[in-house]
């Protein structure tokens, strides 16, 4: 084994959206040489329906991605694939498992080393846009892509005129504009408030591409974040510590460990 890959006994990956032209797999691709972990948890959107209806982009760096996950199946690493809304499509078919080391759920209860236990879910069952009003999630996902696009251009222009820090049109309205921050805080306070109820310490997510490692209210929430533009990851150590990633091409950035209250 090469002793530069990390080990985690647990990794989690969101909203990856292969088939989306705005996926970063190459990047996905040199992150995966980066780590080996007995268990992989694929956090919903890995396969992007809605932009695959729309427009068919499916380029081999995606198939490289797929392969790459059947690879570690076979070789022993447990992943668990928790659907979200962008592949719904598969939902119809629940449960599935595939082989001895992948299973396809909506949900997954999860018990990290230090015996707390933790509901993995996309998310997409806590937002009320995306669950009563279908029509308005997939016009904000193709104005989100439309954001995407003008963030290449930009930073062209950027770069001509001396700054070399990618900065992200999309991500700035979504920090930046009040419903948009009104919205990811409600779903966070959604989510926690069902940890709560359903008696769990923590809660992991995806679905608003936004990664978070913090305590609300004495709940553990967990967001991976997204491989669209943030490229970032949630691992739980092999002596039971959580982190979030920032997977860059050279380096990996870590954010400080989650301390739990109390």
């Amino acid at each position: 084994m090469d002793n530069s890959v990390k080990q985690y006994r647990s990794v989690f990956l969101s909203d990856i959206h292969l088939g989306s032209r705005h996926a970063q797999a190459d990047a996905l691709l040199d992150f995966f040489r980066e780590f080996e972990s007995e268990q992989l948890f694929l956090v919903g959107d890995i396969i992007d329906g809605w932009a695959l209806r729309r427009r068919w982009s499916w380029p081999q760096e995606h198939s490289d991605v797929i392969q790459k996950l059947l690879r570690r199946a076979r070789k022993g690493t447990k992943i668990v694939y928790v659907l979200g809304n962008h592949d719904e499509f598969v939902r119809s078919f629940l449960p599935l498992t595939l082989g001895d080391n992948i299973e396809v759920t909506n949900e997954f209860h999860f018990t990290a080393t230090d015996g707390k236990e933790y509901l993995v879910t996309h998310g997409d069952f806590f937002d009320s846009i995306t669950m009563t009003k279908k029509w308005l999630a997939k016009f904000g996902d193709i104005s989100y892509e439309m954001l995407l696009k003008l963030n290449k251009p930009i930073n062209r222009i950027r770069s001509l005129i001396g700054y070399k820090r990618f900065w992200s049109l999309s991500n700035f309205a979504k920090q930046s504009v009040k419903k948009a921050v009104m919205f990811i805080d409600d779903y966070e306070q959604v989510l926690v408030s069902e940890a709560k109820r359903r008696e769990f310490d923590g809660v992991i997510c995806g679905h608003i591409h936004k990664a978070e490692n913090r305590n609300i209210e004495g709940v553990h929430y967990l967001n991976c974040g997204d491989w669209v533009e943030s490229c970032t990851a949630v691992v739980e150590t092999m002596e039971g510590e959580w982190k979030l990633l920032h997977f860059h091409r050279q380096q990996v950035e870590e954010e400080p460990l989650f301390l739990a209250a109390g």
